[in-house]
């Protein structure tokens, strides 16, 4: 695969995890801050793109950011929720207390996963 496009490479990435390959469509956008790739897919295949605890995507998301270094470009990805998606969730299904939980017990706990904790190190030296 010698100098692969970031949409082609997205699109081979998705393609290889999800069950319905033939629903893959991504659109590529650019503007003043660099590329955004828009990815819609069946709804069935979502978990498998984003995978537990989001890690699946932040990987995509990692290798995007080194495709577009190597390609002078920012590399931004969208997942578009699927017609019918669950939505956002309001409570981490691992934490004891489901309903019982206060909205501010609950807010602190969805503010934890943030990509902070994505390690980029090996990355974040290349002249972008």
């Amino acid at each position: 695969m010698a100098n692969i496009s970031d949409q082609d490479f997205l699109e081979y990435i998705v393609k290889g995890i999800v069950n319905n390959p033939n629903d893959v469509k991504v659109v590529r956008t650019v503007d003043e801050r660099g590329v955004l790739l828009t990815l819609d897919i069946n709804p069935q295949d979502m978990g498998y793109v984003i995978g537990r605890q989001g890690q699946t995507a932040r990987s995509i998301r990692t290798l995007l950011k080194i495709v577009g270094a190597k390609n002078n470009a920012r590399v931004n990805l969208k997942i578009n929720e699927p017609i019918g998606g669950r939505g956002p969730r309001m409570s981490n299904p691992g934490m004891s207390g489901g309903m019982g939980m206060s909205n501010m017990s609950n807010s602190s706990s969805m503010s934890s996963m943030n990509n902070d904790d994505v390690d980029t190190s090996a990355v974040d030296d290349l002249k972008i």
